[in-house]
């Protein structure tokens, strides 16, 4: 069994022989100015890479929290100021004791689309959507390929070998080929060989890529421990949460056109749900090329931290049907209060939509058709992400204090829809 990094003199920039009572010198510099524009992210990444966030040094945790006390005094607009507030609420959850998995994957940091935008129109929903999962997997496979040739020291604990590295790039292309060809960037998936393409998909996101982005990018890795396999682990589950936000606003938009009358677009934006979950399925296939035996040892250090949690995947689940009682106060909506609240107040579903919706015997079919597929590929991820989990964890329980497998075959058998007998 692997043990956590421990804080050590060396070189990075919070590098020092009292961790307990010394205040890291890149903080102290930014004290002085205490701009949220010239926060030290760089220098404060590069120490919770080097130990990982268990084993972070106390004092720059204990810096962190005391620059998270005085926010009020920080300088910069206020864009820069709420990054800054985001980032700690991310980075110091562990000694908050509030780890979870929205902070795990630092979610508050990502663009991910929302339903409550109002402003936001599906399309545009999309190609938000479509840009963040590209990045966030071609970021994944390059750094499969800098650690292969050696140009990262980072996560360097059970390095894969060059075959595993090659087939993670493979499964990396189908699954974000869809998303490239939408945004303009199919031509990149032209090399053969899927090192190469990788190479040649990362220079064109990097491209189009705003500098915001990139910084994104570089605040939203945040593993836990010191092993390889984490880095994709982070990303991966990042790119489903892109593909749950996303089907949740286009479900939100089919309720809205189901209560208008117009079930052309609200089959269309079902169907479009339908289409991220299936994109994103190739996904499963990428989680299975990580070795169980590295995926248990950063796991260690998880706990608190599970997919029951994931506030986008309860959203898509409480917009098709209303949970029943037993569901609703289960730890699946309790770890989700503000899904759960909003079920409460009567968020309206697909299923009260199709109910109330006076349709046509055509457009009525048009929408039940749309339903099933939407609960079939739905269904289908369920049944994946079971046995998954039972391949990777056996009948250990769950990080997110559940009964871990058993949790995920019960609730295979939750009904997707309950209005439309062909659909779920």
């Amino acid at each position: 069994m692997h043990t956590p990094a421990t804080v050590t003199t060396g070189t990075c920039p919070f590098s020092h022989r009292r961790a307990d009572i010394t205040t890291p010198p890149a903080i102290s510099g930014w004290l002085a100015t205490r701009d949220a524009a010239d926060f030290p992210y760089d220098a404060v990444m590069a120490e919770f890479h080097r130990a990982g966030k268990h084993a972070v040094a106390p004092a720059l945790l204990d810096a962190l929290a005391r620059i998270r006390a005085r926010l009020p005094e920080v300088r910069g607009t206020a864009a820069a100021r709420d990054l800054l507030a985001r980032f700690l609420d991310v980075a110091l959850d562990k000694p908050d004791g509030r780890f979870t998995n929205p902070t795990y994957l630092a979610l508050s940091l990502l663009p991910l689309p929302a339903v409550d935008d109002h402003a936001t129109e599906p399309a545009t929903a999309e190609r938000h959507h479509d840009r963040l999962f590209v990045q966030l997997l071609s970021d994944a496979a390059g750094f499969e390929i800098d650690a292969a040739e050696g140009r990262t020291a980072l996560l360097p604990q059970m390095r894969p070998e060059l075959r595993l590295t090659q087939k993670r790039c493979r499964l990396v292309l189908q699954a974000a080929a869809p998303a490239l060809r939408r945004l303009g960037l199919g031509e990149s998936l032209a090399p053969a060989d899927p090192v190469a393409a990788v190479r040649a998909v990362r220079a064109a996101i990097t491209a189009i890529s705003t500098p915001a982005e990139q910084r994104t990018l570089r605040l939203t890795m945040l593993p836990v421990y010191v092993l390889h396999d984490e880095y994709q682990f982070i990303r991966v589950l990042q790119a489903y949460e892109a593909a749950f936000a996303l089907a949740a606003v286009e479900l939100h938009s089919a309720v809205r056109a189901l209560a208008a009358g117009d079930t052309t677009r609200a089959s269309g934006c079902i169907d479009a749900a339908e289409r991220a979950l299936r994109e994103a399925a190739p996904l499963f296939s990428l989680v299975a090329t990580m070795r169980a035996e590295a995926f248990q040892s950063f796991r260690e250090y998880t706990e608190g931290a599970s997919a029951i949690q994931s506030r986008n995947y309860k959203l898509i689940e409480s917009l098709c049907s209303r949970p029943e009682g037993p569901r609703l106060d289960s730890p699946a909506y309790q770890s989700v209060p503000e899904v759960r609240r909003r079920v409460l107040a009567g968020q309206a579903t697909l299923d009260d939509a199709r109910r109330a919706a006076r349709l046509s015997a055509p457009d009525a079919a048009a929408v039940a058709q749309a339903m099933d597929r939407f609960a079939a590929t739905l269904l289908r991820w369920r049944r994946t992400h079971h046995q998954l989990a039972v391949r990777m964890l056996g009948d250990r329980r769950g990080t997110g204090y559940t009964a871990g497998t058993a949790y995920l075959k019960e609730a295979q058998g939750i009904p997707v829809f309950r209005s439309c007998p062909v659909a779920g």
